[in-house]
């Protein structure tokens, strides 16, 4: 068993590896707790809209969004919430796949090579403190989401955003009918 502070660590290491100077990474993680880091080689990311999440989460409160990623795609998710985006990271060879690739599915876009993102240290884990923080935290170096369970969650979302449009133009409907 190891200490949140050991995962941490080893998840750092993990994640710098993935930059072009991880000196440099380093100190913008102490600077600003952001680190620009080079998607394709250890890992992809999915983007995803806020508003997509927070319905298929059915909220909008950070934490209860933390727990339902959590159990939606098992593996680390951040968020930044100045762009309103979230943030799944999946295997490097997810933008192979076929719902990836040529940017299949709506809403959402997956970051292969030749991107670059912001990625927030692992210890940024409260949102009442940051402007980009870990809602799902990663378990261990190279614990990734299932980019599967990522297209679903998309997907779900896209859904009951849908139904609460169409709910509200009834609802505006008959109000004014």
């Amino acid at each position: 068993m190891h200490s949140r502070c050991e995962r941490e660590l080893a998840v750092s290491h993990w994640l710098l590896a993935a930059a072009e100077d991880m000196k440099a990474a380093r100190r913008e993680w102490e600077g600003t707790g952001i680190a620009l880091l080079r998607c394709g080689g250890l890992f992809a990311a999915i983007r995803i809209p806020a508003g997509i999440v927070q319905a298929a989460a059915g909220t909008e409160d950070p934490k209860r969004i933390g727990v339902y990623l959590d159990e939606a795609v098992h593996g680390p998710v951040f968020i930044d919430t100045s762009s309103q985006r979230y943030y799944a990271l999946v295997p490097a060879s997810t933008p192979r796949l076929p719902q990836w690739a040529d940017r299949k599915v709506p809403d959402a876009e997956c970051l292969g090579s030749g991107c670059f993102l912001g990625v927030p240290r692992p210890q940024r884990t409260e949102p009442e403190q940051f402007r980009s923080y870990w809602c799902v935290p990663m378990d261990g170096p190279g614990a990734l989401c299932s980019p599967d369970a990522v297209s679903q969650l998309v997907a779900y979302g896209r859904y009951q955003r849908a139904l609460g449009e169409r709910r509200a133009a009834e609802a505006d409907e008959d109000g004014h009918g």
